[in-house]
């Protein structure tokens, strides 16, 4: 009897899949059509697709297969249009792409609770805390830590630098000694992070930081750094969770240094990282003032210190591998580089390069603030608009538009023959396009939340530089696509920057 009802009943379900499928239908008609108009409606006048995959939108295969293409696109329309401006939909959010210079300046300036706000990532705010701050009291933490980043301060890290780099050049150079007889070029890319890594470890909590400690920190750096580039699935087993997880571990890590320095600041001690200067200045307010100042808890701080690190890492990584890739492309640039250091340090001094020397080293810094404007790490920074903004006479961005203003684009923007790599638009005096065009170079952001931190960014470009050609001999693995662009998140040569190397130096 079983098998005689089960066709009757399989039957039936199917009659009932015909009977909803129309309904399905549509249903799901209605949601594309609705889609298209809002999209329609949003969109105005900007350049972009006709119609758009809901919810999907271009995530299905330009931007996951081809993110550098899909980004060439927008600049295409952008660029076709005149407008300066692009449109698209992403997952289901409304985006404008930036390629303007001024509008990408109006974003910039504007990024506060009624206007824009930065969204480096989906869950950012559950990763990062002082690029959420606004107003007064993101005014009061930048004043607190603007003092950190004087020149006087960071001639004071130089040495820790230096150490730090010249230790992980031997290892490379020891690496290539140890590989086959016929030469081997090396990818140095990871070996730039771990210089990063390991740099901003020491210089923002030095002492502080047990070796035991600095090894879990790496462990959870890399989860972090994972999570990052992963799906934002904020769910058990699932790289963002382990991410967050490993952020509030990074971040309690921290807060255990800064109590350490507070105590070490009270009881008199010589600053010796940049947490110190930082507690120094604010253990004696604490003291002094009986209305306890914004921003003093342990874990808070080490919260800020872990965003700084995050800010010093990826994009440092980047440009000390496009400056090795552009010193090769470039040997007239490498022979005044080394000329210019030499003539100040030698390796084999057995002394540090001084903070003195470094500010000597007028056309290296040149060079480094060229890498920046030619291959600016952070291609893009988007915001969402948290009401509408009127960005145009003629164009207001939409309330919950994400906005991506283009720094890549920027730099190609006013700068002279800007194609090409140029250190001396930044070094002639004739020249000085670092003032002409300042509004296109926009690598450190622009406005209230303008990176307080590129000054450092720029000496420890031109201090690894300068150690670098010192030191080495080095030749360019030239592959076809090598140094193609690659998000990761910071753009990076396609092959993590190839090169052959051998010791210059008799001893270093």
């Amino acid at each position: 009897m079983v098998e005689l009802l089960l066709p009757v009943a399989v039957g039936v379900g199917f009659m009932d899949l015909w009977a909803v499928a129309p309904f399905v239908a549509a249903i799901a008609l209605y949601y594309f059509l609705v889609e298209q108009l809002s999209y329609h409606r949003k969109k105005g006048a900007l350049p972009g697709p006709s119609w758009v995959v809901p919810f999907l939108g271009s995530i299905l295969v330009p931007m996951i297969r081809d993110p550098v293409g899909f980004w060439d696109t927008q600049v295409a329309r952008a660029n076709k249009s005149g407008t300066g401006l692009a449109a698209d939909l992403v997952v289901g959010r409304f985006i404008v792409f930036i390629r303007d210079s001024e509008l990408s300046h109006r974003v910039l300036a504007n990024v506060r609770p009624d206007a824009f706000q930065f969204v480096g990532h989906p869950f950012g705010k559950k990763l990062f805390g002082i690029f959420y701050l606004f107003g007064d009291e993101h005014k009061d933490l930048r004043c607190r830590m603007a003092p950190n980043f004087r020149p006087r301060t960071l001639s004071t890290y130089s040495a820790v630098q230096q150490r730090i780099i010249l230790a992980h050049i031997r290892r490379l150079l020891d690496r290539n000694r140890s590989s086959a007889a016929t030469p081997t070029p090396i990818p140095i890319q990871v070996s730039c992070r771990n210089i990063n890594l390991e740099t901003s470890q020491t210089v923002f909590v030095g002492p502080y930081l047990t070796e035991e400690a600095r090894q879990r920190f790496d462990k959870d750096y890399a989860l972090f750094n994972a999570g990052l580039l992963a799906m934002p699935v904020d769910l058990p087993g699932f790289a963002f969770r382990r991410a967050k997880l490993a952020v509030a571990r990074l971040v309690r890590t921290l807060g255990e240094c800064v109590r350490q320095s507070k105590a070490r600041m009270r009881a008199g001690g010589e600053p010796e990282c940049l947490a110190d200067y930082w507690m120094q200045a604010l253990v004696k307010e604490m003291d002094a003032d009986a209305t306890p100042p914004m921003h003093t808890d342990d874990v808070e701080l080490g919260g800020f210190l872990f965003d700084f690190l995050f800010a010093a890492q990826d994009a440092s990584t980047s440009s000390l591998c496009w400056a090795v890739s552009a010193l090769a492309s470039h040997p007239d640039v490498l022979a005044r580089v080394r000329a210019e250091v030499s003539a100040i340090w030698s390796p084999e001094s057995g002394e540090p390069i001084t903070g003195e020397m470094i500010q000597q080293m007028k056309y290296t810094h040149a060079v480094a603030r060229e890498v920046v404007r030619y291959r600016p790490p952070a291609a893009l920074v988007p915001h969402i608009a948290a009401e509408p903004f009127q960005l145009t006479e003629w164009y207001t961005v939409p309330k919950g538009a994400i906005v991506f203003p283009s720094v890549y684009e920027s730099s190609f923007q006013g700068f002279t023959a800007a194609d090409e790599f140029d250190p001396d638009r930044f070094f002639s005096e004739e020249r000085r396009e670092d003032v002409v065009c300042k509004r296109n170079f926009l690598a450190f952001g622009a406005g209230a939340h303008q990176c307080m931190g590129q000054r450092y960014a720029l000496n420890h470009l031109a201090l690894f530089m300068a150690l670098f050609v010192s030191v080495v001999d080095f030749k360019r693995d030239r592959t076809e696509g090598c140094d193609e662009l690659v998000y990761a998140p910071a753009i990076m040569p396609r092959d993590g920057c190839a090169v052959y190397l051998q010791q210059r130096c008799s001893s270093f």
